[in-house]
């Protein structure tokens, strides 16, 4: 006899379809993630995101030769931005998520204005500058040098987090982080996918 929550069973299709929506991954793994977790709408897509995160880890080392650039055109005409996206085949590069994934990416971009794609790729020159502002700021609030020190490493932390593509929450769903969605990606595609590059235009700017 199976022990009680974990039947199958007991795993609606509208539950299946709920946790797709949210995490876009495969319909059997969603039923798997549900059983796993008894049910547990949160618990499973936790579950998937380490999923996610244990399978882009796996392949993060491949080349991604393949791919597509994706662009985004706003504001009539006044804003866009070129993204490329690459994958390890041509197959995957013409799937509807891959593409739909280069679409939102760049979208994203438009909105959010990235710095850069991860924080090893911020400018050194920004980088001290904004370090410089937020040391001062903690110096002249009268705070002792180690909790300023805290303070800073905070505040870094944040604009990590505002300023880094992967780092950002995405402006579609909060919840997620770009990281989250491309992990989510490489789980459901089985293969290393990477944001290589982008580049952002705005008239006037």
């Amino acid at each position: 006899m199976k022990e009680k929550g974990k039947d199958t069973m007991n795993i609606t299709s509208q539950m299946v379809k709920e946790l797709r929506d949210k995490t876009n991954a495969g319909m059997m793994d969603c039923k798997k993630a549900l059983a796993e977790n008894n049910g547990d709408m949160e618990k499973a897509v936790d579950y998937l995101r380490q999923k996610g995160l244990a399978v882009a880890a796996k392949r993060a080392s491949r080349a991604t030769s393949e791919g597509v650039i994706e662009c985004y055109i706003h504001a009539g005409g006044k804003l866009g931005v070129m993204v490329e996206v690459g994958c390890e085949t041509d197959f995957v590069a013409k799937t509807d998520s891959f593409l739909e994934f280069a679409k939102n990416v760049a979208m994203h971009i438009a909105a959010l204005n990235p710095v850069s794609i991860k924080r090893e790729e911020v400018p050194e020159e920004l980088l001290a500058r904004e370090k410089e502002i937020y040391v001062k700021q903690a110096l002249d609030s009268g705070k002792p040098a180690n909790i300023a020190e805290k303070i800073v490493s905070g505040k870094m932390e944040k604009f990590y987090a505002e300023s880094c593509l992967m780092e950002q929450q995405y402006v579609k769903d909060p919840d997620k982080k770009i990281q989250d969605l491309l992990n989510e990606l490489v789980a459901t595609l089985g293969e290393n996918i990477s944001i290589k590059r982008f580049v952002r235009f705005q008239v006037g700017a």
